[in-house]
């Protein structure tokens, strides 16, 4: 197929001529064509349902098809982001020859994990994707080579390393309930073999299973406890990493925890998974949103808002039913849109400003007008202001806790209240105080961040027909 035929084609061509003038654009030509690619299975599967490929190796359905678009979307604008930034590290000393080339050759090769875990079919080969993406990803965010980078990397590799292991033992015990089923055959994992038997599966081991392959690929979403990596790799990772990790990675660690989620509830009839998804769901909005208020480091405290919004969204699929599973699937789709948006102003910011600390960031709308106003409005969006689209998910969120769990409502109000306050009081001095920091000898990429904000705020205002039926499908496969 296509859609990770390229990026894995790209890696290997990246892998030879990365280090070169050119790699920023032959990165950006490979994600054009991946998302091109990922355009065109998105229509067939509109027109004709859910495709197989490969002697049912691989399925796409109104489940992940747009998520395998959202993904290519997002990683085509990442590597725009990524030229002028990129060259930037370089004049600076932080990316050598040796760098580029491993940075531009995994950039293509995480895109190609990402989109086979949201295609295959096979629960193993998820896991296999989700393993090479950790593998992939731990790569990139110690490119730098500094102390701190690598120690970043090293709790990365070893809580998300500890987590897939969880998610692999989660594996076997799925393959075991199938097989007492379907036989020993090799079709026993296959997802949508699963789905038609999972009525038959045995109860016991099939909850023991989505237990560990909810630790499993919980870590990778950065749900708490176990969220520590997540904001030492954004903090010190290049920021276009740390677009394509917020943007990216955790949304497709959650999908993973929803097809495990669609097999168990079909097997079981508590509502077990939704009450593990709420649970650790609404323990991540609150714990997130206070540690907001702690950071000073930009994009820790960014990371941190990642946390918060997948917690939200973890909390939404835990509840269930059409409306809540609805909401999940918008706030995943702006909050992709809206965070890599955030991190991309984030990193000229930064680079202007020659740090991280918020404290030492200030009149970036002097600086550079559309790098402060790109930061002020994606702090807004995220924020949940109206009439961006984040605003619309949250508020489907919160009236479906007020009505189903009202005890709830009261712990997502103060985070999300806390959180509001962290950031913005944050924000405003970043862009409005006084500085004399100079401009930056290549001009930023910014039309990524005005088209992603664009279509958050569309989304706040207006869902496509096309979007809303892929949205109500999604939504009715969840279940709940």
């Amino acid at each position: 197929m296509f859609v990770f035929g390229i990026p894995l084609v790209g890696s290997a061509i990246l892998a030879l001529v990365g280090h070169r003038e050119s790699a920023p654009d032959v990165n950006v030509a490979f994600s054009l064509g991946t998302f091109i690619a990922a355009c065109v299975l998105t229509v067939e599967v509109i027109s004709f349902g859910p495709l197989f490929a490969w002697d049912r190796a691989f399925f796409i359905d109104p489940l992940n098809v747009f998520i395998v678009t959202l993904t290519a979307f997002v990683a085509l604008s990442t590597a725009l982001f990524s030229r002028p930034y990129m060259r930037v590290e370089r004049d600076q000393g932080k990316m050598t020859p040796p760098r580029l080339r491993l940075y531009h050759s995994m950039y293509q090769l995480f895109s190609f994990t990402m989109l086979l875990a949201l295609t295959t079919n096979n629960m193993g080969i998820l896991w296999v994707a989700m393993e090479a993406a950790t593998l992939t990803t731990v790569l990139l965010v110690s490119v730098y080579r500094t102390a701190a980078s690598l120690e970043a990397a090293w709790k990365y590799f070893i809580l998300c390393g500890v987590g897939i292991a969880q998610a692999l033992f989660g594996t076997v015990l799925l393959y075991m309930a199938a097989e007492k089923v379907v036989g020993s055959e090799g079709a026993a994992l296959l997802w949508t073999n699963l789905d038609a038997i999972k009525a038959q599966l045995d109860p016991t081991i099939i909850t023991l299973a989505f237990a560990f392959l909810f630790i499993g690929y919980g870590t990778k979403v950065g749900l708490v406890p176990l969220h520590n990596w997540l904001p030492d790799a954004h903090a010190e990772g290049p920021t276009p990493v740390s677009a394509v990790l917020s943007g990216l990675l955790l949304n497709v660690a959650l999908y993973a925890i929803l097809r495990c989620k669609v097999l168990t509830d079909g097997a079981l009839a508590s509502p077990l998974t939704g009450n593990l998804m709420m649970g650790f769901g609404l323990l991540s909005v609150v714990v997130a949103a206070f540690f907001l208020s702690r950071q000073k480091d930009v994009k820790r405290m960014f990371a941190y808002s990642s946390i918060e919004h997948m917690g939200l969204v973890t909390f939404a699929f835990g509840m269930g039913g059409p409306i809540a599973n609805f909401a999940g699937l918008l706030h995943m789709t702006v909050h992709s849109l809206v965070k890599s948006a955030i991190f991309f102003t984030v990193g000229h910011a930064s680079q202007k400003a020659g740090t991280q600390v918020m404290n030492e960031i200030r009149g970036l709308i002097k600086v550079n007008p559309t790098v402060g106003w790109g930061l002020m409005l994606g702090s807004i969006a995220i924020l949940g202001m109206p009439p961006f689209g984040v605003f619309a998910s949250e508020f489907l969120i919160l009236i479906t806790a007020m009505r189903e769990h009202s005890w709830a409502t009261p712990f997502l109000l103060l985070s999300l209240g806390v959180a509001f306050a962290s950031v913005l009081s944050r924000v405003l001095p970043m862009v409005f105080g006084e500085t004399s920091v100079k401009r930056l000898p290549h001009p930023p990429a910014l039309i990524p961040v005005f088209v992603h904000l664009g279509i958050a705020l569309l989304l706040g205002l207006y869902i496509p027909p096309y979007l809303s039926t892929w949205y109500r499908e999604a939504a009715r496969m969840i279940g709940g």
